[in-house]
């Protein structure tokens, strides 16, 4: 397998705030990987850095062995924890908008899938619901032919129901030869897709493992080893 993200010696701070910590990090392509950590920990940091979003204090992050970049930003697909989209827009100018920037956009696809979740094209991101939202922005995202996917909590606003299906969507329309790096809080949910996770903990990376060599060697579920490392003392 060859190394699509790196992070080398990362750290980030915030006027006298450190939120990443001498990060080193790599990830793998064709692999499903969790990131997972409490509120605060870094996760949304991490991910803005591989999109150039924020520039490291100090380290180096690479995309496919190359520095961060334009071409870099055509290799990365980001999904980000709060929309940015304008709310005045039509779906429909939210597909245009994409097929217009990206290259690797594929509208057939993005039509497809707003069938498939249920959207209608012509109405506009104002008049809907915050899931609905979120449901749009990962057409757009998924819709892309990116060599990685960064998902910042693509459940967030979803209700139950809708999580198992939005799960399946996100699997039918990945390339098993891109990565997937998903950070969320609904655990439980997700596991079951993860080929990898990796904890982070007030800035630093504290685990990285196979999902399933990790659930073997501690009889529980990811959730609860989660919840055992983080909320029980």
């Amino acid at each position: 397998m060859s190394v699509i993200l790196e992070y080398k010696s990362i750290s980030k701070s915030f006027g006298e705030k450190q939120v990443l910590k001498d990060i080193n990090l790599q990830i793998e392509s064709g692999k499903i990987i969790g990131l997972l950590g409490k509120n605060g920990s870094g996760k949304s940091t991490l991910f803005k850095l591989a999109n150039d979003l924020l520039t490291p204090t100090s380290g180096e992050v690479l995309v496919d062995g190359k520095p961060i970049s334009a071409e870099t930003k055509k290799l990365v697909s980001y999904l980000p924890e709060r929309t940015y989209l304008n709310a005045s827009l039509k779906v429909s100018d939210a597909i245009h908008l994409f097929e217009t920037f990206y290259e690797d956009f594929d509208k057939t696809k993005a039509e497809q899938l707003l069938i498939d979740l249920d959207l209608d094209k012509n109405m506009r991101l104002s008049k809907m619901s915050k899931g609905m939202k979120e449901k749009v922005q990962l057409v757009l995202v998924m819709s892309r032919k990116a060599k990685i996917y960064i998902l910042d909590e693509p459940l967030g606003g979803v209700d139950p129901a809708s999580r198992d299906y939005i799960l399946q969507t996100i699997l039918k329309n990945f390339d098993r030869e891109s990565t997937l790096f998903i950070s969320t809080h609904l655990i439980a949910d997700i596991e079951q897709i993860l080929d990898e996770v990796v904890f982070i903990d007030d800035g630093q990376i504290v685990l990285k493992d196979n999902a399933d060599k990790l659930r073997k060697e501690e009889n529980a579920t990811i959730d609860e080893i989660f919840r055992r490392r983080f909320y029980v003392r």
